[in-house]
Formats: C-alpha cells, structure tokens, sequence
C-alpha cells in the first residue's frame, strides 16, 4: 500500500491516492458480484448502484476495513479527527454518453460541508477512467460552499445544456486542475466540496455486471 498526498488548483486541495490498496480485488468484486443485479441510481448518478448496511455481512466488513485503513490518511491530510460513514455503496457507470441528462454533463459536488469527503476504490481495470477535479471559468469556483453555490448552479445549467457527453478534459466553461488515473487497487480521497468527474471514455464498456463494468467501490464519510 502506498499513499500520496496531491494537491490541485489554486486552492491547494489536498487529495490522498493510494495505490495497492486492498491487494485483493478479486475478492472485492466478487462481493460486489455477489449483490448484483444493482438498483439503478439516484442523485444523477449515470448507472447502477448498491448501498450497503451492517446487514450485507462481508460487504460490510470490506468497507468496515477500508475505513480502519484510510483513517490515519483522513487525519493527516484533511485535519479530522473522527468521523462517521454518511453512505457505502458499490457504483457502476452504464449510462452512455448519449443518453446523459443535461446535469450529468457538468462537473458536480456532493456537498457543501468541508467536513465530507468521498473515498473511491477503483475495482475494475478500465483504461482512460478516473476521476478530474475542475474550476468553473465563469466563476473560479474550484470547491462550492453555501456562499457560491447559487453562482455556481447557474453557470453549471449553462453548460450542460450546451454540452454533450461526459466532461473529458478541460472545456469553454470548465478548466480542468487535476485528475486521478483509475488504476485498478487504487484508493483516492477527496472533499466533496471540490467540482469533479468521472473520467468515462466514450468507448467504455456500459455494462452493469461488476465483473466487467466500471465498478467502483464508495463512501462519504462525514468528519467531526
């Protein structure tokens, strides 16, 4: 397992990436294999997700361990002392790009507190994926809080609706400042804060069985 702390934009955004993180990711997708078929996903989400409860006794346990060995990286790079999971689930893209909502074509956030943060498990050896950070040109937002948010959506608006397909690289209305390749094992946190993407290649696999789809592992902890 080897950890390293990133920074992207003017703002210094810290982002940990961890690669080899589990060493085992066969066992890991087979059990997100094992909860298939997955529900299809709210919250603008383009596929298929699993949410998982204490119930889902080796899933949980799985992210139950994941959380035990972030825990010194969210620490030390996010200046938390404790925090609780907010959401654990097992994520699949399947939405072409054709068939994207004009919302799903921006970069977006997950939420406005600094304090919430998503951690990523790439599980699927899918070349040209990841995930990018970006700033809004129109604005120079790079993370949203409850100041510039409003700001934010109606420039975001504006560019969906003009765009088609999944955000690849920098564009007219969103300059990208960083990314993480999806290499598979590897583990990346980030405040949810920042505005980011999926890296989707248009000739991506859309397929929603875990053993050969874009699966990622997903938790948003929420700190204290």
């Amino acid at each position: 397992m080897t950890p390293a702390l990133r920074h992207v934009g003017t703002g210094r955004h810290p982002v940990v990436v961890v690669d080899g993180f589990s060493g085992d990711v066969a066992g890991v997708r087979a059990l997100a294999a094992a909860l298939a078929p997955f529900p299809r996903a709210g919250n603008y989400y383009p596929g298929v997700r699993r949410t998982l409860t204490p119930a889902d006794r080796d899933g949980w346990a799985y992210f139950e361990r994941t959380l035990e060995a972030v825990a010194p990286f969210v620490g030390g790079a996010f200046d938390i002392d404790s925090f609780r999971v907010a959401e654990a689930s097992f994520s699949i893209v399947t939405a072409s790009p054709a068939l994207l909502l004009p919302a799903q074509r921006a970069p977006h956030f997950d939420s406005l507190d600094p304090k919430h943060l998503a951690v990523m498990h790439y599980l699927s050896d899918t070349p040209d994926t990841g995930t990018a950070f970006f700033r809004q040109r129109a604005t120079g937002i790079e993370a949203v809080d409850a100041i510039n948010v409003d700001a934010f959506i109606v420039e975001a608006k504006r560019a969906g609706a003009a765009s088609s397909g999944y955000i690849h690289g920098s564009t007219s209305a969103f300059e990208e400042i960083g990314r993480v390749e999806g290499v598979v094992d590897r583990l990346v946190i980030y405040s949810g804060r920042l505005l980011h993407s999926g890296l989707i290649p248009e000739d991506m696999i859309f397929s929603a069985d875990p053993r050969i789809g874009r699966l990622t592992a997903n938790l948003f902890i929420q700190g204290h």
